[in-house]
């Protein structure tokens, strides 16, 4: 069995290290709240005590584009669900146990699938861990009556602290060494350390401390029966490093802390303007408030009188065009434009349709890594079960994004055209159908309907004119 010191097990990945402030300060501005005012976003102005600076943050509100921007990616995601076939395994308890709670603390499968979605779009990506219980029993009744199955666990990028793969001979990288955070403290630190060979579990005292001489005490040791570390991880876009993802608030979430600065600015300058200074002398007697006296002294230089400072807020209006500006360039980069806009917009239809089609191809590239994470898991389920995954996993390859109030718009304008086909005039009927209906067997029965019956499509013949006498009269 593996012996790890110190100076192993408190190491960081190099790209952890590059990582680990984007991480921090994309995942604050997910959550927002206290959580990004406790990051100290805000920019400090020159001379500012840290009495004004916290009293700024108080003041200061958040629009939160990010966690808009992730959670309307999630809910195209998980629109229409995935198909799921498991094969072999079909019908096996155990895998229905797993479906139903899949972590072991209640959440089911989709549940959890979901949760590393939106973990990998806020980091980058996202490590899922499937384990099993190391307890033996005697039969396969005893270990489905103890519900003995593996379960999935979940860690961000922040608890992953370091990795190592190695290249094997037939090109395919191995995963052979994985430290993970199990739980830490100002105090000490729960690390588990995967290896191929062994699952080693260590309590580290001063873990933040690099200069501690403090021996990691073994709290844990088991072999891994499964021979490989059973380790997934689910990318949001995959970046030139390996096992470090492209976060979908990059570039987001930087528009996000200017929008945030500039709310800070109109405070200041809506309550600077409405409350301006009154610059005095000592002697002055002032009081603040509406109708308030000032007293002055009889003798006091006329040079000396109080005067007020009121800062123009004529730069109100420009710093509204600005943010407007940055909101336009959120919904520009994430290309939800028409998804995200609350005000109406006259965009043309190719314009529109090409921002769906841009929507559509970054949707279908994180369903398709949605996929492959899946069957990786699914792979390594099957493998704990001395199994093999013969299954299939789908995710839609496309998203139907479309503006159907014009499609709707179109379609009536097409059928009040009057063109003399009944084949025409059904096709568009159809066409208006699939518009407002989405069940797949509602919409097979109103083709049925509208492929039985008869449309009127008028008459052939040109109407007679009035006052025009005909060959025969």
């Amino acid at each position: 069995m593996a012996d790890y010191n110190r100076e192993y097990l408190i190491s960081k990945h190099q790209d952890y290290k590059d990582s680990l402030h984007n991480w921090n300060f994309h995942y604050r501005s997910y959550l927002g709240g206290d959580d990004f005012s406790l990051g100290n976003f805000l920019n400090r102005y020159i001379l500012e005590t840290d009495e004004e600076y916290l009293k700024r943050l108080d003041f200061t509100p958040l629009d939160n584009h990010c966690r808009n921007v992730v959670q309307i990616y999630s809910s195209f995601l998980f629109r229409v669900p995935p198909t799921r076939d498991y094969g072999s395994m079909s019908g096996d308890p155990q895998l229905e146990s797993f479906l139903k709670d899949s972590d072991l603390d209640g959440r089911s499968f989709a549940n959890v699938i979901k949760e590393m979605q939106t973990q990998a779009s806020i980091y980058g990506h996202c490590w899922g861990i499937i384990d099993k219980p190391n307890i033996i029993t005697k039969t396969r009744a005893e270990e489905l009556q103890q519900d003995i199955r593996p379960y999935m666990s979940i860690y961000s990028p922040e608890n992953v602290t370091n990795w190592r793969y190695e290249r094997l001979a037939n090109g395919k990288y191995y995963l052979t060494s994985l430290i993970i955070i199990e739980d830490i403290n100002p105090e000490r630190a729960i690390l588990k350390v995967w290896s191929p060979e062994d699952i080693c579990t260590y309590h580290v005292d001063d873990y933040m401390t690099d200069h501690s001489t403090a021996k990691p005490k073994l709290l844990d040791e088991q072999p891994n029966a499964l021979g490989e570390i059973p380790a997934v991880i689910l990318y949001n876009q995959k970046s030139q490093r390996k096992a470090i993802g492209i976060s979908d608030l990059s570039d987001v979430a930087e528009l996000q802390q200017s929008i945030y600065n500039d709310y800070s600015e109109i405070e200041q300058l809506i309550r600077l303007s409405n409350h301006p200074n009154l610059v005095k002398t000592p002697n002055v007697q002032a009081s603040a408030g509406a109708g308030s006296i000032i007293e002055m002294p009889e003798d006091m230089d006329a040079n000396l009188k109080p005067y007020i400072i009121q800062p123009s807020s004529q730069s109100l209006e420009s710093i509204m065009k600005t943010i407007s500006m940055k909101v336009d360039a959120i919904n520009r980069i994430t290309h939800m434009g028409s998804v995200r806009g609350t005000e109406k917009t006259v965009n043309s239809g190719i314009a529109l349709q090409t921002e769906f089609q841009l929507l559509n191809a970054r949707l279908s590239e994180k369903a398709d890594l949605l996929e492959n994470a899946e069957e990786r898991i699914w792979s390594l389920f099957a493998k704990w079960q001395n199994k093999v995954f013969d299954g299939e996993i789908d995710y839609p390859d496309t998203f139907d994004l479309r503006d159907y109030a014009a499609d709707l718009q179109f379609l009536q304008t097409a059928k009040a055209s009057g063109i003399k086909s009944e084949t025409f005039m059904k096709e568009v009927d159809k066409q208006i159908a699939r518009s407002v209906v989405e069940e797949d067997e509602t919409i097979s029965a109103i083709n049925d309907e509208i492929d039985n019956s008869t449309v009127a499509i008028g008459q052939f013949s040109t109407p007679a004119i009035e006052g025009v006498e005909t060959a025969e009269e």
